[in-house]
């Protein structure tokens, strides 16, 4: 059994892999100063560069857990998700309107992915 970590500092890895999945952590937007899309574009970057650097991509996702801090933003989120995806191989999603670790943040995504 081996695990594979990538990034790993302090008290998190960005992902972990472990049988052929790759479970990428919360990720949010560096510049949070950003309306939703900018930070969408953001966000959706660095879970590809974490799936590229587990040897997988978005083709390959299994499950997504978006966490938005004010749900009337779900829309706007939605149009680039659904861009991001592509049209095909959607996830299991649920998302969720909670408080996130900054005041400006307004998304954070995590994802699983088949490698």
């Amino acid at each position: 059994m081996s695990i594979e970590r990538i990034e790993s500092k302090g008290h998190l890895s960005k992902a972990v892999v472990h049988n052929g999945i790759v479970y990428v952590s919360g990720q949010t937007a560096d510049d949070d100063s950003q309306d939703m899309a900018g930070q969408m574009d953001q966000v959706l970057a660095k879970i590809d560069k974490y799936l590229a650097a587990a040897g997988t991509d978005k083709t390959k996702l299994l499950t997504s857990m978006v966490y938005l801090s004010d749900m009337s933003k779900k829309n706007e989120m939605n149009e680039k998700y659904v861009a991001w995806l592509g049209g095909s191989n959607q996830p299991t999603r649920a998302c969720v309107g909670t408080a996130l670790g900054s005041p400006n943040k307004l998304v954070e995504i995590v994802v699983s992915a088949a490698v």
